[in-house]
């Protein structure tokens, strides 16, 4: 459902001039550079993970969105790039501020989950009352993802991947958090709009690329996150209004 309302927001279509789906990101050319986390399950599939492989630049910008829709998760990555790709972020609604900061500051002395295990964790641990990380293939001190269901509503902050909705688990997440609860969308692959703030969502970051020939470059050559971060992408929060 998230998703279709970011579709439907998506007014002006661009020719595709680049898609690159390297080890760790996907992104997409069109009116801007849009990334999003290389995913997939080629091998519980039995056909091709992008089914139009080596004709995607024959399409347009929104057909390439709708594969956000797919049953592929590697089609699903290049829907999430090219929803990016098209985006007119509102800069005047964002701050140049690492979500993490704010979680290192919001989340003082209380319990915090984290769906997805990002480098902050460690700090995010330190500072917390109680911080549960929860991961579809688990690090050591983590919880298995099927745990969210028990402790999510139990945390006073919760921020949640921008992957899960390229794994269909976002609206399923954020209806486990408490209302009074602050939740955060993070990550790269999370679209920069005003839409979440209907979905009770407080704090939106995500990424800007600037350099666009240079991070295609850069994903093509198994660059991970804090490589493109140095090379031509920058991190922008949006925060829910009042």
């Amino acid at each position: 459902m998230i998703i279709n309302d970011i579709l439907s927001t998506l007014k002006e279509d661009a020719p595709v001039k680049e898609v690159r789906v390297g080890a760790f990101w996907t992104a997409v050319w069109s009116k801007n550079c849009g990334l999003a986390s290389t995913f997939s399950n080629h091998d519980r599939e039995g056909g091709p993970p992008v089914s139009s492989a080596g004709s995607l630049m024959t399409k347009s910008a929104f057909e390439l969105c709708r594969l956000a829709n797919s049953e592929s998760l590697l089609e699903r990555s290049i829907g999430l790039a090219a929803i990016n790709s098209l985006l007119t972020i509102e800069l005047n609604r964002c701050k140049k501020v690492n979500a993490a900061e704010i979680l290192f500051t919001r989340g003082a002395g209380k319990k915090v989950a984290v769906v997805g295990h990002f480098p902050f964790i460690p700090k995010l641990r330190q500072v917390s009352a109680k911080c549960w990380v929860l991961e579809k293939r688990p690090r050591p001190g983590d919880l298995p993802a099927c745990a969210a269901s028990e402790v999510i509503p139990l945390a006073d902050v919760v921020a949640i991947t921008g992957t899960a909705l390229i794994n269909d688990t976002m609206e399923e997440l954020l209806e486990l958090c408490r209302p009074d609860s602050l939740v955060m969308v993070l990550g790269p692959t999370t679209p920069l709009t005003p839409l979440w703030f209907d979905y009770g969502v407080d704090v939106v970051s995500g990424s800007q690329v600037v350099d666009a020939p240079k991070v295609l470059r850069f994903v093509s050559e198994g660059a991970i996150f804090t490589q493109l971060h140095r090379h031509g992408v920058r991190l922008l929060t949006m925060l829910k209004e009042g």
